[in-house]
Order: C-alpha cells, then structure tokens, then sequence
C-alpha cells in the first residue's frame, strides 16, 4: 500500500475549519445582532455591557470573564465553556442547544430562561450544568440542575413510548419501543418511591403507605378484622416490629426477613438522600 503524503491527505480529506483565535481582547461595547460564528475566544472578557441577538454559534470559549454582562436572545449552540466565569453576568432567552461546560461559574438561573424545547436536549443541557457546578462544588446549583434533568427525563421516556411524533417513531421501533416503555415504568416507580434519589419527602411518605398496609396485613393474619381496635394496636406496634425490638411469634421466619430486608433497603435509602443533598465540599 502507498503512504500518502501530508499534503495529499490535506487536499483529498480535510478542509480548514475556519475557526479563527481571539486572544487576550475586551468587548469595549454593547453588541446587537453580531456574528461571531466558530470563533475561539481565550481569554477575552467584557463587563457591564448587554449583548442582544449575537451568534455565538459553535464557539468555544476559554478562561473568558464575562462580567455583569446581559445575554439576550444571543445563540450559543453547540458552544464549549472551559474554566470560564460570569459573575452577575444573566441570560435570558438564549439558545444552549447542544452546547457544554466545564468548570466554569456560572448562575444557576440559565436554567429558568434557556432550557431547549426539545426534551432530549433540555436533559442533555441540564446534565451538562449538572456535571459542571458538580466539578466547582455548587451544591444548591447541583441540585436545581437534578430537578430540571429528572423532569426533561421522565417527559422524554413518556414521549419515547407513546408520542405519534415522526422523532419517536422513527428513532424507537418495535422493541425498543417496548424498552423505553419499561424505562419509564422503572423511572416512575423510582420516582414514587424516593423521587430517583432527590425527595426525602417522597421516601417518607412510602414508608407511610407501607405502615398503614402492613397494619392491616397484621390485622387480616393475625388478629380479628373486624375489631376497629385491632386497627390502631397493629399501627401503633408496627414502628417496634419493623426495627427489630420487638419479633411477634406468630411472625413466620420468612416474614421477619422481609421486614428486615425492607428496614436496610429503607435507612440505604434514606442515607443516600441526606449524603446527596447536603454534602457540602
């Protein structure tokens, strides 16, 4: 076989990209429909100033300092932010279609105003967010960014099944339109019993159900069913059965296990919630 040389593989398979280097500039005034489309700012920055409708379309952007800075309706597709910062800097209708971060501080209200229609992209920008204010220790950030990406999960597995939409229905066939069928059952158990990880409410309220219909399991075995009394001596006794201080005869062996087994699954849970959400680095 021929090697081919540098020069034919440049003319034969490649073509400049065109992105052009902005290096160490400051944006001196207000910007109104511009157009930096592909450009590579590094270490450009600006404060105090409004943008309004500029394209910034598939840009990366790199150790920039925006400060105080208005982004309106500006577009930021397919745009890539490294180790960047926005003090006080707002965004409000832009377009994040796509676009990425890492390790850049930015507010966590880009995700009130700027989500993507598109569900699948709206996941995929609040993951982005996510992983980035996980990377600068933005605990509340992180968790805001959670909420958003669970939402735009559970509506785009919905959709994924049951949507008629031409995307859906041409992206999932047969049975992997019976998967994400199953995916969203699993998503919607997960949420209902422990808000996928985010609701300690949520786990509480579980533990709820399973006192008052296990008080009435005990009372249908192993008591009379038709004593209201019996009711409330079974609710009251449960919290001592199910943390092991107290283990009815009556109970067969692979009960007591269930329980048992039910009891950790529970406190993991719950330990799970607190380490999440109140982990501070």
């Amino acid at each position: 076989m021929n090697e081919l040389s540098d020069e034919h593989i440049n003319d034969e398979y490649f073509k400049s990209s065109g992105r052009k280097k902005l290096e160490d500039l400051i944006f001196q005034k207000d910007l109104s429909n511009a157009v930096f489309h592909h450009q590579y700012f590094i270490r450009v920055s600006g404060k105090n100033l409004t943008f309004k409708k500029v394209n910034f379309s598939h840009s990366y952007f790199e150790n920039c300092y925006f400060r105080n800075i208005n982004f309106d309706s500006c577009n930021f597709t397919g745009c890539k932010f490294v180790n960047c910062n926005f003090p006080k800097s707002s965004f409000e209708g832009c377009n994040f279609e796509y676009a990425n971060f890492e390790k850049t501080f930015i507010d966590n209200e880009i995700l009130d105003y700027n989500c993507p229609s598109q569900n699948n992209l709206t996941l995929k920008f609040a993951r982005s967010l996510r992983v980035n204010f996980q990377s600068i220790g933005e605990a509340e950030s992180v968790n805001k960014a959670i909420r958003i990406e669970l939402k735009a999960t559970k509506r785009y597995l919905f959709e994924a099944w049951h949507s008629k939409a031409a995307y859906y229905r041409k992206k999932y066939k047969g049975w992997n339109r019976v998967e994400m069928f199953f995916k969203w059952i699993y998503f919607r158990l997960q949420d209902f019993i422990w808000g996928n990880g985010e609701s300690a409410k949520k786990l509480i309220l579980t533990g709820l159900y399973f006192w008052l219909v296990f008080s009435c399991i005990h009372v249908y075995w192993f008591e009379n069913p038709n004593l209201l009394s019996d009711y409330w001596k079974s609710f009251i006794s449960l919290p001592s059965i199910f943390m092991g201080v107290d283990k009815p005869k009556p109970y067969p062996e692979f009960l007591l296990t269930l329980i048992t087994i039910l009891r950790f699954i529970f406190f993991a849970l719950f330990t799970s919630i607190i380490i999440k959400r109140y982990n501070k680095r």
